[in-house]
């Protein structure tokens, strides 16, 4: 077997099960970090279709920001972690129905041989222009790596400093100060006065 179909039905697999687990799981926790594996999956299939910005997109934008986002969202709602006693069967008839829309809509987009019978012709006159034989060799990882590094490496590192703020704010505002815990207190320890805490036995 070719190793990049190996990969594909690996990668999609992975995705299908990841995407089953996020809305199936009871702990919206699992759920969110279910979300990031189907991203991260995502994203290795958009690199076996040789377009690794979109792959880069998925794995800062989505990954990077938006599920972790979601994960300290659900960290600062302090949801309790409670038994659905929903029945999930109830909602079998109508999800299958819009599965079966979404899969019909997709073999009618995929398919060469159904489209052009319901546009009236049969044969496709349409020719496909092999744009990657007029470009350059430069691949689109360098050519995004050359303009963020070098033009926009302000905007970039300004763009990374407010990540980092809102996601200490992030922290700190989940961070959950239990009773009768022993903490280290750096102001305390530095304002001491080491003459009188250092005794010095013969």
């Amino acid at each position: 077997m070719n190793v990049e179909i190996f990969l594909f039905y690996f990668f999609s697999s992975v995705a299908i099960l990841s995407a089953i687990m996020v809305i199936s799981a009871k702990n919206p926790i699992h759920s969110i970090l279910s979300l990031i594996l189907v991203f991260c999956n995502a994203a290795g299939l958009f690199i076996l279709l040789e377009v690794e910005f979109l792959a880069m997109i998925f794995l800062v934008v989505y990954v990077g920001a938006i599920a972790i986002l979601f994960l300290f969202v659900v960290m600062m709602l302090n949801i309790k972690l409670i038994e659905l006693n929903e029945n999930l069967l109830r909602y079998l008839p109508v999800g299958s129905l819009v599965a079966i829309i979404f899969l019909l809509e997709i073999f009618l987009m995929i398919d060469n041989d159904i489209v052009p019978l319901l546009n009236g012709s049969e044969n496709n006159s349409l020719q496909a222009v092999v744009w990657s034989s007029q470009l350059t060799s430069l691949t689109n990882i360098e050519t995004l790596g050359d303009l963020i590094y070098t033009h926009y490496f302000p905007l970039f590192l300004i763009a990374s400093m407010i990540l980092l703020v809102s996601m200490i704010g992030a922290i700190i505002l989940t961070l959950n100060h239990r009773e009768n815990v022993k903490r280290q207190e750096i102001y305390k320890q530095v304002a001491r006065d080491f003459e009188k805490t250092i005794y010095l036995k013969a």
